[in-house]
């Protein structure tokens, strides 16, 4: 533990739940969006939903999605400033089964064609857990880079992904395996204690039975960042 787990998270509040863990689900989400968010379909459910706007949830997510952290300044201008960047979003509510009271799902456009759709929550504290990954469950806390491997539930993709990255030098922390049924629909999560070059992304990438590779970098960079350049703080 930290000071941070005690005292809880830096932040421009009100809650450290609804607002700056909300900021983090939406940051989390452009991350593995890995680009510029165009659109941005987002679905409220549970207390989200029922005191989600008293506690500025909706203009923390929007502030997430633009690449704010949760002691960003202009968290409360987030709709201004989404909206001069052309950023579209629309707000409702859902019913998600099983789900932690303060769950959203984002449904995201990237500008360069990418889409992703994510469920995260926030779990108190300013932590959060990413629950699921396009309709498949992952379950990580955004804690650790991550790596998410869609892929045909067929034998030997888990011993080519890891050999992989021991290839690398990456050290697997944490390992969780899903699918949908057998022989349809698999998903690794792996947490790892070193970030992942691109080029191993890009190896992974053209796998055969591979359908879909999702990376979560804990690097501060953000090459596709512009609001930094024109909406600095005043």
């Amino acid at each position: 533990m930290n000071v941070f787990d005690v005292m809880g998270p830096v932040m421009v509040g009100p809650s450290s739940s609804h607002t700056a863990g909300a900021v983090k689900i939406g940051l989390t989400a452009r991350k593995l969006l890995q680009e510029e968010v165009l659109s941005a379909d987002i679905l409220l459910h549970g207390s989200f939903l029922a005191t989600g706007r008293g506690h500025g949830t909706d203009k923390a997510l929007i502030a997430g999605l633009l690449g704010m952290k949760p002691d960003d300044e202009r968290i409360p201008n987030s709709f201004q400033i989404a909206d001069e960047l052309g950023m579209k979003y629309t707000f409702s509510g859902t019913e998600l089964r099983h789900a932690h009271p303060n769950s959203v799902l984002l449904k995201l456009k990237g500008r360069a064609g990418r889409e992703l759709e994510v469920i995260g929550s926030s779990q108190g504290g300013g932590a959060i857990k990413i629950n699921k990954i396009d309709g498949l469950d992952a379950n990580f806390c955004a804690c650790y880079p991550t790596l998410i491997v869609h892929n045909a539930d067929q034998p030997g993709h888990i011993s080519e992904v890891t050999t992989l990255l021991a290839k690398h030098g990456i050290n697997i922390a944490t390992m969780q395996l899903y699918r949908d049924k057998r022989g349809g629909r698999a998903v690794m999560v792996l947490e790892c204690d070193q970030e992942i070059a691109s080029q191993v992304i890009h190896t992974l990438e053209k796998m055969e039975g591979i359908l879909k590779v999702t990376y979560l970098s804990l690097e501060e960079k953000d090459e596709f960042s512009i609001i930094g350049r024109d909406h600095k703080k005043k």
